[in-house]
């Protein structure tokens, strides 16, 4: 098949299928250096399409991730800087937009912006993300709809249910995995599409994110023996965490996705609309086993921030590997244009097809990203820096939205460091290194609709 710009195609709209997993990791991809045959299908994918090496999330957590994903703009611009906190509605999403430009927009899985959770929680409080996501509050998914706002309270890896568009439950068929069980109604809407509109489909996975409840990360039955032998990721060797207990079924249930990822390309192949579909694969963020806070995320490290993200479709083929650095923020944009909507001004992200084209000019040189819940911090990441600060115990309380104040927390030299084991962000020499990433970041945050800050250097 011959590349092509979609930029070029004037009057054709592809077919957009957006496959999101949760809390995975870049390199649980074997296109990204997993020696385990864990993504076969997702490694032909980018063989085929466009692998970005380097990509990012711009918020470490579940809910924030997907209001910036939905909304092109940062969390705190939203207002979902932390969990449990709805997608206003007035919000614009890019469903709102590609549904005004004549595609059917659809959703299948995890939402996780449809309840405002209240303070002082307590597990009682949690029902009401078990509820139905009321019309209002779906983002502009107003065409399909088959849901639970936060999966992981409707559900176990074997059992559970999501909403349909009027509320009612469907139920995962008795002893079937709930990727597979997602997937398959996945493929019945495709099966069920008219052909009259194109379609955006958003398909959003629970997996391979641990089941709050159990206190685990649950691969289809059989996955701790079948991926016992995995290489030891250089980030976790020799660290305390649970990756040893975890590791190997939160590969089983990224064995399991990517059975997916072939089982929907297939039947794209089969309906006959390979050639203009596009197919988009990502996570909201990645996973760090405990081994830098007290629980999977939430951290300015490679652990935390990196994603795997390849595309393949209209625009997106020839088996390119992307290098520069590419966030979670560039993706609104980029879907917009792909359907032939120009994005709106108040998205922060540049969209990538002329970046995949080799014609970006004045590509940013760092990613950026905003950090809550288990701190309130920011960070940048550029090719060689990890640097990242976050708001003192003077200015911290619960749902702390952004600070006036910050203190130096993190600075990491990955080229040297690429595991980021040695934090040097108390280092003499580095006065002036710190100096540059710190007057960046200012601007980083100011651009993000926030005050500038004073930095603090760390104590």
């Amino acid at each position: 098949m011959s590349c092509r710009d979609a930029d070029s195609e004037a009057g054709t709209k592809p077919n957009i299928v957006f496959i999101f997993s949760d809390q995975q990791r870049w390199d649980t991809l074997g296109c990204y250096g997993q020696s385990l045959d864990i993504t076969p299908n997702l490694d032909r994918l980018a063989r085929d399409g466009v692998q970005f090496e380097s990509a990012f999330t711009c918020q470490p957590v579940c809910g924030p991730a997907r209001a910036c994903l939905q909304t092109g703009k940062y969390a705190t611009e939203v207002g979902c800087f932390e969990n449990g906190i709805a997608l206003p509605e007035d919000e614009r999403t890019i469903a709102h937009s590609l549904s005004e430009a004549g595609y059917e927009v659809g959703y299948i899985g995890k939402w996780h912006l449809g309840t405002n959770r209240p303070e002082g929680l307590s597990w009682e409080d949690f029902r009401r993300e078990t509820e139905p996501v009321p019309p209002e509050r779906r983002g502009g998914y107003s065409d399909f709809w088959l849901a639970s706002d936060v999966l992981e309270f409707t559900s176990h890896s074997y059992d559970g249910h999501m909403f349909d568009a009027e509320g009612n439950k469907r139920e995962f068929p008795e002893g079937r995995y709930r990727v597979d069980a997602q997937t398959d109604w996945v493929i019945e809407y495709l099966r069920t599409r008219g052909g009259e509109k194109p379609f955006f489909l958003f398909a959003s996975y629970l997996e391979p994110h641990h089941q709050n409840d159990h206190g685990h990360f649950e691969g289809p039955r059989g996955s701790k023996e079948r991926f016992k032998d995995f290489a030891i990721p250089g980030d976790l060797a020799d660290t305390g965490g649970d990756w040893r207990e975890e590791y190997a079924d939160y590969l089983g249930c990224c064995r399991s996705l990517d059975e997916s990822v072939g089982r929907i390309c297939q039947e794209v192949e089969e309906l006959g609309i390979a050639d203009d579909t596009l197919i988009i694969y990502m996570s909201d963020h990645g996973c760090h086993f405990r081994t830098r806070n007290g629980e999977y995320k939430r951290s300015c490290h490679e652990s935390s921030l990196r994603i795997p993200l390849v595309v393949r479709g209209p625009g997106f083929r020839g088996g390119r590997v992307v290098t520069e650095l590419v966030s979670l923020i560039d993706v609104p944009p980029t879907v917009l244009r792909a359907g032939g909507v120009a994005p709106p001004g108040y998205m922060q992200g540049r969209p990538v097809q002329h970046l995949v084209a080799g014609k970006a000019a004045d590509w940013a040189q760092e990613v950026f990203a905003q950090i809550s819940e288990s701190h309130c911090g920011r960070a940048i990441r550029t090719d060689k820096w990890k640097y990242s600060v976050r708001a003192p115990k003077e200015f911290a309380h619960p749902r702390l939205t952004d600070s006036e104040v910050y203190v130096e927390d993190c600075l990491y030299d990955l080229d040297k460091d690429p595991h980021e084991r040695e934090n040097l962000v108390r280092e003499d020499g580095l006065g002036d290194v710190r100096a540059g990433l710190a007057a960046t970041l200012k601007e980083r945050m100011v651009a993000a609709d926030e005050k500038e800050p004073e930095i603090r250097p760390a104590s």
